[in-house]
Formats: C-alpha cells, sequence, structure tokens
C-alpha cells in the first residue's frame, strides 16, 4: 500500500552502517547521480550516515553523511531523497535532525541550485563558489618543474601536519586512509621540506583528485600534472573558483567546467584554515 506523505515526512530517521552502502549506491542511481560505492564506503566507515527506512520495500527514503572534525566542524554530504518522495518534507526533517545532532557544532557544505534554498532557510550563508571539473588531461599547458614524487609511509606524518596547517583543523582520521583510499598519492618537495599533496581516488570511471593541498599554484599544477601521468582515467576535481590560474591551466589541458556548487557554513564566518593553499577538498560530501 502507497505510503501518505505526511507518514513518509515522520518515519523514524536511523544510523547508517556499512551495511548499507548499497542501499545509498541505489539511492544515489535513482537520483540521476553515479553509484560511488567506493566513496560511500569511505564515507560510511569515516563519517556519521543517516538515512529513513522506505516503508513499501528495501532501501531508503533518504539519506545524508555527516564527517566530524571536532567541535571545530562538521562537512554535511550525499543528502538524497528519494525521487518519489521530493517534495513532502523530508529531506527538510532529515537535516533538521542533523543540525541538532550536531548542537553548537559548526557545519559546513556544497549546495547546488537545487538545495542552496532550503540550506539558506536552515541558516547556512555562502562563503564562495567550487567549479567541479573533469575531462582527460592533455598536457598541452606544462606544469612548473616542482619536484613531485610518489608518497611513501615514512611522509605521512609531514603530510598529517601540513594538513593541519593548512585545513585548519586535524583530520588525521581522513588523511591516514589516503594510501588505502586512493590509487595514486603524490608528494611536492623541495629541500627535503614537503609543501604540498595530492591523491587520485577512484569513482566510477575517472580519478578524482582530491585533497589538494600546495603552497602556492605552482606547487598545485605540478601535483595534477604528476597525478594525471599516473592514470588513463579523465580526471575529475573541485577548485575553488578564486583559484583562477589553476582552473584556466586545467581547462588549458582540456578539463572542462559540468558544474559548480555553493560553498556554505553554518554558525562561522568562513571555513577555518588557509583558502589560499587549499585548492581543493578530499571531496564535496566530507569538506
Amino acid at each position: 500500500m502507497p505510503t501518505s506523505p505526511t507518514s513518509v515526512a515522520h518515519l523514524p530517521i536511523r544510523r547508517l552502517t556499512t551495511d548499507d552502502l548499497l542501499a545509498c549506491a541505489d539511492l544515489s542511481e535513482n537520483r540521476g547521480w553515479p553509484r560511488e560505492e567506493h566513496k560511500w564506503g569511505h564515507l560510511l566507515t569515516s563519517g556519521t550516515g543517516y538515512g529513513i527506512e522506505d516503508p513499501s520495500g528495501p532501501g531508503l527514503v533518504t539519506c545524508c553523511v555527516v564527517t566530524s572534525y571536532g567541535p571545530g566542524l562538521a562537512a554535511i554530504g550525499m543528502v538524497l531523497v528519494a525521487e518519489r518522495h521530493q517534495r513532502q518534507g523530508v529531506g527538510r526533517r532529515l537535516m533538521r535532525h542533523v543540525l541538532e545532532e550536531a548542537g553548537d557544532t559548526p557545519l559546513t557544505l556544497y549546495a547546488t541550485a537545487n538545495g542552496q534554498p532550503l540550506y539558506e532557510e536552515l541558516g547556512f550563508v555562502e562563503t564562495t563558489r567550487s567549479d567541479m571539473v573533469r575531462g582527460r588531461f592533455s598536457f598541452r599547458a606544462p606544469a612548473p618543474a616542482v619536484p613531485v614524487r610518489p608518497a611513501t609511509a615514512d611522509d605521512l606524518q609531514a603530510v598529517v601536519r601540513l594538513d593541519r596547517e593548512i585545513f585548519g583543523l586535524d583530520r588525521t582520521h581522513l588523511i591516514t586512509r589516503l594510501p588505502a583510499f586512493a590509487d595514486h598519492l603524490r608528494v611536492a618537495e623541495e629541500d627535503g621540506v614537503i609543501t604540498g599533496f595530492a591523491a587520485a581516488w577512484p569513482n566510477m570511471d575517472t580519478h578524482v583528485v582530491g585533497p589538494l593541498i600546495a603552497q602556492d599554484t605552482a606547487t598545485a599544477q605540478a601535483l595534477i600534472a604528476s597525478l594525471a601521468a599516473a592514470t588513463e582515467r579523465p580526471l575529475r576535481t573541485d577548485i575553488d573558483v578564486r583559484h583562477t590560474e589553476l582552473l584556466r591551466w586545467v581547462k588549458e589541458n582540456g578539463v572542462e567546467s559540468i558544474a559548480t556548487n555553493a560553498v556554505m557554513v553554518r554558525s562561522l564566518p568562513d571555513l577555518p584554515g588557509d583558502w589560499r593553499r587549499r585548492f581543493a577538498p578530499l571531496t564535496v560530501a566530507a569538506g
């Protein structure tokens, strides 16, 4: 029997686990998104998932994932509502539940044009925008001659320290998972000092570049070029639009803009850390 909008909006919200990975991927597919099972596995392991069971059968009506960086920040991502349950207040209810669970913790998220009005209603404000780019890297525009090499286990402590300095909060629980999560992890090193790092992790038919942390644009370019040379897949990444020089360079190399998203915060004037050296997130779902 079909469930009424009122009853769906009042179904219990529960925590998700890695056992819900396929249901989350099914919901992504339902909304026309890629299944992204590799990413879902990472998010459900390193973050906290929330969802509502579909009363008409196996699956989820709605879901999202919250990645915590301690009391200073949490990131909300993968907010999805099944197509047949749209405009029934389900997504709003899920978001209000997440806000209540977060308490005084500041929040951030990447918003599509469709989702942004709801987030603004819930107190989020736009701080900048992100340009999602995708394509096969052509190497037409050369990268600066910044030394880049594959990362080793001995680099991990230095990478975590650099990330904490630039991201502004401790995300050791994510960075230490990069060697297992990513296919390629590169560091830029000058005079024995690591000045940047970037990973490329598999997502359907692409490699996503993220996180991308670097002391300057030249270092970011060298890291992207090194990762591009290591894969035959198209690259995809999400670059802060304020990094105009980097965006111009990747587009000269055949990587095209496919969407823009608003970077939003709640209970904060802006994201912590140094945006000038933070070029791309690990994933927009985790900030």
